[in-house]
């Protein structure tokens, strides 16, 4: 491949409309980075500097989380929409949240209060978990190109 045919590639990984799966997760996992950083960071912040309880700490923090996903998600990362109404599609983006602040929640306390896991490393593992989840729920329940082309 040419150099200026690697920038293209380099080019499309980050620009652009894409419903390219692979470029989708590529993509999503720097919205999910970004959307950890500020789970996270909150987490760390609201437990360490605030002494709140860390499960809702993780509480708190992992809707701070779901909205960047949100609106970075809807901006960068999927192009195809299966809802029309914007409305609709948050609550349904928020119920497939809720689920994973469901399963970050379980896997949070089973790590931490009967694996005795530290908090932070147990985030850590949960978070990868959640990841997985968020991403192939909303991919094929909201942003669904063969979805949207059969209905």
């Amino acid at each position: 491949m040419s150099i200026s045919g690697r920038i293209e590639y380099l080019k499309s990984l980050f620009k652009g409309k894409t419903n390219n799966s692979f470029l989708q997760l590529f993509r999503y996992t720097f919205v999910g980075g970004l959307a950890f950083l500020v789970d996270f960071g909150l987490l760390i912040m609201l437990t360490e500097y605030f002494h709140i309880y860390y499960l809702l700490s993780a509480g708190i923090a992992f809707v701070f989380g779901l909205i960047v996903n949100y609106y970075l998600s809807i901006n960068w990362v999927f192009n195809s929409r299966v809802v029309e109404n914007k409305l609709f599609e948050f609550l349904v983006f928020t119920l497939i949240g809720i689920v994973g602040l469901g399963l970050n929640e379980l896997f949070l306390w089973l790590l931490t209060d009967k694996l005795l896991f530290y908090y932070i490393f147990s985030k850590a593992i949960t978070t990868f978990i959640v990841y997985f989840w968020n991403f192939f729920a909303r991919k094929l329940l909201l942003f669904n190109q063969h979805k949207n082309n059969h209905e």
